[in-house]
């Protein structure tokens, strides 16, 4: 490891050209930038058009750049390597490029030691010497449960972890390091009003325990829901009291991201009364869905469920046995903080997630529906048909496939699949007997349309009918 003190050290860059049209970085280097208001700060050079003039702009890191016409003068710092140098106990001044008597220079010093336990402040740009020697930069993104972190330079994140540091010192502030720190300094002025929050009388009549509020309101929903319990009303995002600019309010705390969580108040009500008709109002979806004679119509047995789920499925799907149930996903119906409720993935007693929905009839349906997919996956595709087709636009996504399958037990499906320049996404439709009971091919088209109609997935009957392979892969 270097033997040099970092703590007297000073880079010298004598090397800083203007930025003109006839010196200009190298595509991807990352350079040492003097803006046009004297600040210091860093990027990766990115020209724009053909390379050929100083348009283009120097990236920072994800969603950060600086435009070359605010930079004065650049300097590269992908060509040095102070690794001889920094091997000398002695060394004090370093010169990045070789001195010109009367030239231009810039001198960076305070260079700190994450090995000290000194780190930036958050979001500051830096410039960093790294352990190979290379001299680098970075913005600092600390984590924010402790004090460590590392440097993004580049999009993707791309960064240098603490691993790779020997010493930093911060650039000149920017947007990015001032808006920061004014947040840091927002949060420690909010934490000083909040210390002793003020309390509204008229707002605040039954005191500032919400647990008082939810009971109240609670009481006036079982006037016309008997079932109502606080666990349902809790099901949506609790109201909570709490300080707010050094008063308390009635608010929902929120997290921005790790770390961070701000209040969102309560708004247009002005007395205690008026929170508890919000709360009722707020909370009434969750109670109506949580209706135990509709949610769970068929009985607290879960096998009753899948049962029905099963015979419905095998109707249609008439290779479904047991056996391939076995992978699909497991049910319950569980009591979860005192209410009944559907649970799945649930192979222990702390292991499961609540299935939330308004009714037994629904809950089938998505039982159903995986059933289904279950049993398509089970019946191994035999032969394809693609049917060819133009450019078909389906409101921004682009048809990209269309195949008639058919499969081992001689039914078929169909697989769409569309997409965009960046996502896509496909689906299976299995085709059910009711379709191939139909005697003419045009009745089996308008029956297979009600299942994959043409407005959504691309292709109309009048796309289909003439197609003479496509009619007799599927047996007209």
């Amino acid at each position: 490891m270097f033997i040099c003190d970092h703590k007297n050290l000073v880079l010298c860059f004598n090397d800083l050209k203007k930025m003109t049209n006839k010196d200009l970085p190298q595509y991807g280097e990352y350079c040492l930038l003097e803006l046009k208001d004297g600040s210091l700060t860093a990027g990766d050079w990115h020209p724009s058009g053909n390379g050929k003039t100083k348009a283009g702009k120097f990236i920072r890191g994800t969603a950060d750049t600086v435009s070359s016409e605010e930079v004065a003068r650049w300097q590269s710092l992908d060509r040095y390597n102070l690794s001889n140098c920094l091997e000398e106990e002695n060394i004090r001044y370093i010169n990045m490029g070789l001195p010109r008597e009367g030239g231009y220079k810039v001198e960076i010093n305070n260079f700190k030691s994450l090995k000290d336990r000194k780190f930036p402040k958050s979001e500051q740009f830096c410039l960093l010497i790294l352990k190979n020697g290379n001299v680098a930069a970075g913005r600092w993104d600390q984590w924010k449960k402790n004090k460590d972190g590392t440097f993004i330079y580049a999009p993707a994140l791309a960064s240098y972890s603490m691993d790779e540091v020997w010493a930093w010192t911060p650039l000149s502030p920017d947007v990015f390091s001032i808006r920061e720190e004014e947040s840091e300094n927002e949060e420690k002025r909010e934490k000083k009003l909040n210390r002793n929050p003020s309390t509204d009388p008229v707002k605040f009549k039954y005191g500032t325990d919400i647990g008082v509020y939810y009971e109240k309101a609670l009481e006036k929903l079982r006037a016309e829901y008997p079932w109502a319990t606080l666990v349902q009303m809790k099901k949506k995002q609790e109201w909570k009291i709490v300080p707010c600019h050094g008063k308390y309010v009635f608010g929902q705390v929120n997290e921005s991201y790790p770390g961070k969580s701000y209040v969102t108040e309560c708004e247009n009500v002005s007395t205690a009364d008026e929170f508890i008709d919000f709360l009722c109002e707020y909370a009434k979806e969750s109670v109506v869905n949580s209706n135990p004679e509709v949610k769970f119509t068929y009985g607290l047995d879960i096998n009753v469920y899948i049962d029905k789920a099963y015979e419905n499925v095998k109707k249609d799907y008439r290779w479904l046995n047991r056996e391939i149930l076995k992978k699909c996903t497991k049910y319950a119906i569980k009591q979860v903080d005192g209410e009944w409720e559907f649970v799945s993935k649930w192979n222990s007693k702390d292991h499961y997630r609540v299935y939330d929905t308004p009714s037994a009839d629904r809950f089938l349906e998505n039982l159903e529906y995986e059933y289904q997919s279950a049993a398509l996956r089970a019946n191994p595709v035999v032969k394809v048909y693609a049917v060819k087709f133009g450019s078909i636009d389906l409101n921004g996504w682009w048809l990209e496939r269309y195949e008639f399958s058919k499969l081992k037990t001689g039914d078929y499906k169909v697989s769409v699949q569309a997409g965009d320049r960046v996502t896509g996404g496909g689906r299976d439709f299995f085709i059910t007997p009711y379709c191939f009971e139909a005697k003419t091919y045009e009745e089996f088209l308008d029956r297979y349309l009600e299942i994959v109609p043409g407005h959504s997935f691309g292709l109309y009957k009048e796309d289909l009918i003439h197609d003479a392979k496509l009619r007799e892969f599927l047996g007209y």
